[in-house]
């Protein structure tokens, strides 16, 4: 799937800027639509054209970043980057994806993203209904054709992932974070390393393991809260 999500970038200290670019030139589906020293650009780029995604710093001149996003009566997915974290609670009263606090490393920028990415999924049903229902992964030296509404789970065991479906298992050679890239969200979860479960197929939760066919799988604790957030609020990881 070819996804390109138009980006801006809000942020008038030139370092923070740069870096903050820099970070986001390596991620394939953000695209850069614009880049702002503060709010009222970012005001002008918003009324000339649709933006889907805003990076947005809080301490700016003139007009503060939560002020700013006050005064839009709509306003794209928003993720606040700032060095003071006693503003993310009113961050988020304002509906924020999430909230970067300076200096922050890659990964972190690449789970806003991620969340960023899944969200905007999820509001384009329609484009996400003309994929395939399907995928193929080679299995010795055959594709076998699999329906995502088979899958029940899929287990990572070294080079090789084990593809779990109703009625049996496929191996093949590949690596979790590949399968994961196949698996469409926000219909599939990982919860673990090693296990990424269809949530259609969870029959339950018990302490820091899901039951999927009679099977316990385990909930890994760095992913705990984030799995807990999907299954019982509806939010996206």
């Amino acid at each position: 799937m070819s996804l390109g999500i138009k980006t801006i970038v809000v942020e008038d200290e030139p370092l923070a800027r740069d870096g903050l670019l820099t970070y986001l030139a390596e991620i394939d589906f953000i695209k850069i639509a614009g880049v702002c020293e503060n709010a009222l650009q970012a005001n002008q780029i918003l009324a000339e054209q649709p933006i889907d995604l805003m990076f947005l710093d809080i301490q700016m001149p003139k007009i503060t970043g939560i002020e700013f996003l006050k005064s839009l009566k709509q306003s794209p997915m928003v993720i606040m980057t700032t060095a003071y974290p006693n503003f993310a609670l009113e961050g988020y009263e304002l509906d924020v994806l999430d909230y970067l606090v300076k200096p922050f490393p890659f990964e972190r920028l690449l789970k806003s993203a991620n969340k960023a990415r899944d969200f905007y999924l999820l509001k384009n049903k329609t484009t996400e209904s003309q994929l395939p229902d399907f995928f193929f992964i080679k299995c010795d030296h055959r594709y076998e054709k699999l329906f995502y509404q088979d899958v029940m789970y899929v287990e990572g065991m070294e080079n090789y992932v084990v593809v779990h479906t109703r009625t049996q298992k496929f191996i093949t050679l590949m690596r979790m974070k590949a399968i994961e890239e196949i698996l469409p969200m926000p219909g599939f979860i990982r919860i673990h390393k090693s296990y990424i479960v269809a949530a259609g197929a969870i029959s339950s939760i018990d302490g820091n393991d899901l039951m999927v066919n009679g099977k316990p799988l385990p909930i890994s604790r760095d992913k705990k809260a984030d799995v807990m957030d999907i299954l019982l609020k509806g939010k996206k990881n």
